[in-house]
């Protein structure tokens, strides 16, 4: 069975996301917001509200477990634009040429309300066949709902969709679903990757 559709991730593969790009305009010291980032503002904190937890109860809850980090906390979803530097050209580049053989889906962790923010901003998105966002969900990655939530929405066999994430964790469960897979760890050129696979 050929592969016929190439599902993205997005933060990581398609769009350079990182709260480093924000809090290090915020912290003179590299250590110390790496102990915040992972004490306090932490990715499981985050990944709840990529589920669908509100943003400003997710804010005050944290506020209330760490009032001495109370504006450092509020940073994270108020100018949360700022953690977005930009689209990762390398690899959006490789949308068009893919388009032309293949259907194009997405399937993101990722906030309903910050996903709006970059959405009409970068016109890539505009070529893709559908795209399911967990926090429109209420279920993440690597949970196996999301991936059967794509599949069904939008038809697909497993077996013939290519999924590219940069977390090996959700590569792993994908391909427990019978998707094949491209794991882009870092340092992994994502063209090369796909000639190699027979893709492009």
């Amino acid at each position: 069975m050929g592969v016929r559709n190439i599902v993205f991730d997005f933060g990581g593969v398609l769009i350079d996301w990182n709260p480093r790009h924000l809090y290090r305009d915020v912290f003179a010291d590299e250590t110390a917001m790496e102990r915040f980032l992972a004490e306090v503002c932490t990715g499981e904190w985050n990944g709840r509200v990529d589920a669908g937890y509100p943003m400003a109860q997710a804010t005050a809850d944290l506020q209330a477990r760490f009032p001495a980090y109370r504006d450092l906390i509020a940073m994270y979803y108020g100018e949360w634009i700022r953690m977005v530097r930009g689209e990762i050209v390398e690899n959006t580049r490789l949308i068009a040429p893919l388009k032309a053989r293949y259907r194009i889906f997405g399937l993101s962790n990722w906030s309903a309300e910050t996903f709006g923010l970059v959405l009409d901003r970068f016109p890539f998105f505009r070529e893709f066949d559908g795209m399911v966002i967990s926090g429109d969900e209420g279920v993440t990655k690597p949970d196996p709902r999301i991936y059967e939530i794509l599949l069904t929405r939008y038809g697909l066999d497993a077996g013939e969709c290519l999924f590219i994430d940069d977390n090996r964790a959700n590569t792993d469960a994908a391909a427990r679903l019978g998707f094949g897979t491209l794991y882009l760890a870092p340092g992994v050129n994502l063209q090369d990757s796909l000639v190699e696979q027979g893709v492009l």
